[in-house]
């Protein structure tokens, strides 16, 4: 007998009714390299930080071999795409993604693992990518915790929020609560957003916008009278960014 299927993006995700999610896309991860990429020789690891926040740490090769002394280096909070739905920060892209940035900038990334609607619905995302930055924040600071790589190379003065697709979305909003509420004293001069996104003809953008709309509402709680999390703002919203938080 076929399962029921109470929902589908086709390609993506499937809901069936008896609650199960099966998810079709996203699920090939990597390992982390602790002793470094052979490929740019960023070494990366799984931690866990305040606020029970998941996350992959990447390190570049020249911040691996040298004092603890030495000048320290920029912190890149990244939070992956997805749709809220879909990959981890373990994914096959956005490790190599993630891993390339480490060396190219060079900077500490710290790539989220936050909760996936449906099964977690907004603001569930919103709220862990704030608890990310603020877990960040403190991990960076001489007493602010275990992990070393951010206690000894970590800048707190200097901090960005990146993301791709939802996780651009993620990292535009996170600024903006962190302009009203502020971390341990920073917060206070956000700047430099940047942003983009796809430009999609009429008549496929319409279909798009529909079939958008339809997808969104699986990322909300369910309710009698349904509406979406207003920042999610599927279209005209940030679709991948970066914000430079201080």
């Amino acid at each position: 007998m076929e399962p029921e299927i109470e929902y589908e993006m086709p390609g993506f995700l499937r809901v069936h009714k008896s609650g199960h999610v099966e998810r079709l896309d996203g699920t090939d991860t990597i390992q982390p390299s602790p002793s470094g990429d052979p490929a740019n020789g960023v070494a990366s690891k799984d931690v866990v930080l305040a606020n029970s926040i998941s996350a992959r740490i990447y390190l570049p090769a020249a911040a691996a071999g040298a004092e603890p002394s030495s000048e320290k280096l920029p912190v890149v909070v990244f939070l992956h795409g997805g749709a809220f739905f879909i990959h981890t920060a373990g994914s096959l892209i956005y490790h190599r993604y993630a891993a390339s940035l480490a060396a190219a900038v060079p900077a500490i990334v710290v790539s989220v693992e936050y909760r996936l609607a449906p099964e977690h619905p907004l603001p569930a995302a919103y709220d862990d990518a704030f608890a990310a930055l603020q877990a960040v924040v403190a991990a960076c600071r001489p007493d602010g915790g275990d992990e070393p790589w951010l206690a000894a190379r970590g800048d707190v003065s200097r901090v960005v929020l990146a993301g791709d697709s939802a996780g651009g979305n993620m990292a535009h909003n996170t600024a903006i609560r962190l302009r009203k509420e502020g971390i341990g004293g920073y917060g206070d001069k956000v700047s430099d957003s940047a942003g983009w996104r796809s430009c999609i003809p009429t008549s496929r953008g319409q279909r798009n916008r529909r079939a958008a709309t339809r997808n969104a509402r699986w990322t909300s709680p369910p309710a009698a009278s349904w509406a979406p999390d207003t920042r999610v703002s599927t279209f005209g919203g940030v679709a991948g960014g970066v914000e430079a938080c201080w």
